[in-house]
């Protein structure tokens, strides 16, 4: 059970309701999608799983019916009363008025060890939201995400491809990301003026960068200010940021640009001193 095209509209003018933009809102309307999503994310009766951006509640009734523990935040106080009703009568399912961008996520999970997250992420959240939950939430050990394409390729992208970039970069720092699929607008009440697309990301179990090398602070530092002048070789990107000898004892060309190194190799740059030879 799940929501159509025709319950969304009803919903939405029985409440008197009207989609928000400066919330990033398009509902999902079709009972495939949410059901693939659902797939995808390989969510059953064990799980535990939270989603960010409920909305009216179609993907939150999809990730219900498999048995699982559901945890829906929804930001928009309009839309609260009506999701708590769509999801009436489930046991399974905790519905939440908070914002995703400012939850404590150490108080939100603190029932399962291990949690989901299965979300259609507004488009105004998706990439600082992500980053978000890999910094801060390291008991959600999965991702799957609805997401504008534009950003899920950039969440997904590896060295060499022209969207690669920091975020690409802090992404992989903490987890593997791939496109599990393209999602068309015809599938969102209102429908968007771009295709979407689901992202899902698993998260490794340390960081791809050990500790011991750098902090993800400075490798923050040094990624963001790469990155920053992406058309410039590191060498000048990174002037100040990095010693010049660095590069050589990372294994990077100093005629490199941003887009071709990965996330050791940034790792190696940030983390380099000259009185510790790292190999």
């Amino acid at each position: 059970m799940t929501l159509g095209p025709a319950d969304v509209r009803r919903l939405l003018d029985d409440h008197g309701l009207r989609p928000r933009k400066a919330l990033g809102q398009h509902f999902v309307a079709d009972p495939n999608t949410v059901r693939r999503i659902v797939r995808l994310a390989e969510i059953g009766p064990s799980s535990h799983v939270v989603e960010i951006g409920a909305g009216l509640g179609s993907l939150t009734l999809a990730l219900a019916c498999t048995g699982a523990e559901v945890v829906a935040v929804e930001v928009d106080r309009h839309l609260v009363p009506v999701l708590a009703a769509v999801v009436s009568g489930r046991d399974n399912v905790r519905v939440l008025h908070d914002d995703g961008l400012s939850l404590d996520w150490g108080v939100l999970l603190h029932g399962a060890r291990t949690w989901a997250l299965v979300a259609n992420l507004p488009y105004n959240i998706a990439t600082t939201l992500v980053l978000r939950v890999l910094e801060e939430a390291p008991a959600v050990r999965s991702l799957l995400v609805m997401v504008q394409r534009e950003v899920g390729e950039r969440l997904a992208a590896v060295p060499g491809n022209r969207v690669y970039g920091a975020v690409s970069v802090k992404v992989r720092y903490w987890a593997t990301a791939t496109i599990a699929g393209v999602v068309p607008p015809t599938v969102f009440i209102p429908r968007p003026s771009v295709d979407s697309v689901l992202v899902r990301i698993v998260r490794r179990a340390g960081p791809a960068v050990p500790r011991r090398v750098t902090s993800y602070e400075r490798l923050c530092t040094v990624v963001n200010a790469g990155f920053g002048q992406r058309r410039k070789m590191l060498r000048r990107s990174l002037a100040g940021v990095v010693a010049a000898d660095a590069f050589g004892a990372a294994g990077v060309l100093p005629t490199a640009r941003a887009e071709e190194i990965g996330v050791e190799q940034w790792g190696a740059l940030a983390g380099w001193t000259p009185d510790v030879e790292r190999s």
